[in-house]
């Protein structure tokens, strides 16, 4: 009995040998790269990189900050006509905006009073200076004369310059109030309409003028991805408005807090401007991309054959030798596949039309 047992036992395995050796004939069976078929392939190497990630996030286009005037006027009133619209382009000086202003009526009411006040001061001036050299008045009317004077001149030049802040010609004795760019650019925001009101607690600005030349993308990060993003990581910007252009930025900031209405962290990227296609509000896709100090064999996406939920390459070692290896794909990133196990750095292999190669190597 003990006999028969070894005898079945042995028989088992020199089947399963059998078996292994059928399996490494099909994996080695003699197949050649014809010179026809050499033109049609390409031959890569794999190689040791570091590894890069991509996190997608949602964005939306705002102006930036940093280059922006804000219009604020500096008097009470209403609003009697506005000449721009927002995303308008206006030259610095343009009118945007014309007020009706009591303040303003009351301070050329002002001016009138105290021009009044200073012609009067300065004959008192005069006629008292004539006196006190004469000898007649006294030197303390002659002083009290000079800061009489001086006081008169003082408030009309108050006045004046109450009158001369939004520049030359932009008030009228009447009330009306002209409002100007004090910049070229963009209407990005535009809060008045004609007939709106302006109080003298009012703190929002009238228009803000961006020349657009830079803008920024807020992007939303959700708290499970925060760590995979940090300033400086080179960000990739699309939008459904230009289908396949890619804007290229860099994040240059991250915020401390989370949102507290969506919780999610805000990123801001900056980005260059040209030709103004981005414009304030606008949706994104931003794909923010990293170097991970993790280094990992990589080889052309390419070059990876998929097959029974595996994957293969064919490493390639002559033209008449080559095998099918089995790989682990961590992931793949910009056409790039990074390898765990089943690759070292330097071997060859195949990127291009090698499923011919694999269908001839692995047919039984």
């Amino acid at each position: 009995m003990k006999r028969e047992l070894i005898t079945c036992l042995s028989a088992l395995v020199l089947l399963t040998s059998c078996e292994h050796k059928k399996e490494e004939v099909a994996q080695k069976k003699s197949v050649c790269i014809t010179d026809s078929l050499a033109k049609e392939i390409r031959i890569d190497t794999a190689k040791t990189t570091g590894m890069q990630d991509e996190l997608t996030l949602s964005g939306e286009v705002s102006f930036d900050d940093n280059r922006v005037v804000k219009v604020f006027p500096f008097s009470s009133g209403q609003v009697t006509d506005v000449r721009v619209s927002l995303g308008d382009r206006v030259s610095k000086g343009q009118v945007l905006a014309i007020m009706r202003s009591a303040d303003v009526a009351g301070s050329y009411t002002d001016l009138s009073a105290t021009n009044a006040d200073l012609s009067i001061a300065k004959r008192q001036l005069a006629q008292t200076e004539y006196l006190y050299k004469n000898g007649i008045s006294s030197e303390r009317d002659y002083t009290e004369a000079k800061e009489n004077y001086n006081k008169a001149q003082a408030a009309n030049r108050k006045i004046q310059e109450q009158l001369s802040i939004n520049g030359h010609g932009s008030t009228s004795a009447s009330g009306q109030y002209i409002i100007k760019a004090p910049e070229s650019g963009y209407i990005v925001e535009k809060a008045v309409t004609a007939g709106s009101f302006i109080r003298n607690d009012n703190a929002a600005s009238m228009f803000t003028i961006s020349d657009m030349k830079d803008v920024w993308i807020w992007a939303n990060v959700f708290e499970s991805d925060i760590a995979k993003v940090k300033n400086g990581y080179a960000a990739k910007v699309t939008t459904l408005a230009y289908p396949g252009k890619v804007f290229k930025g860099k994040v240059n900031e991250v915020s401390s807090v989370l949102d507290p209405d969506n919780k999610v962290m805000k990123v801001k990227i900056t980005l260059p401007n040209p030709g103004m296609l981005l414009k304030p509000e606008m949706f994104t896709s931003v794909i923010i991309s990293n170097n991970e100090p993790t280094q990992s064999v990589t080889v052309p996406a390419s070059s990876i054959i998929f097959n029974d939920s595996k994957n293969f390459v064919v490493i390639y070692q002559s033209k008449c030798s080559m095998e099918v290896r089995e790989v682990n794909v961590i992931k793949t990133v910009d056409n790039v596949s990074y390898i765990s196990s089943g690759l070292k750095a330097g071997e060859m292999l195949i990127s291009k039309n090698q499923l011919l190669l694999y269908d001839a190597l692995t047919e039984e």
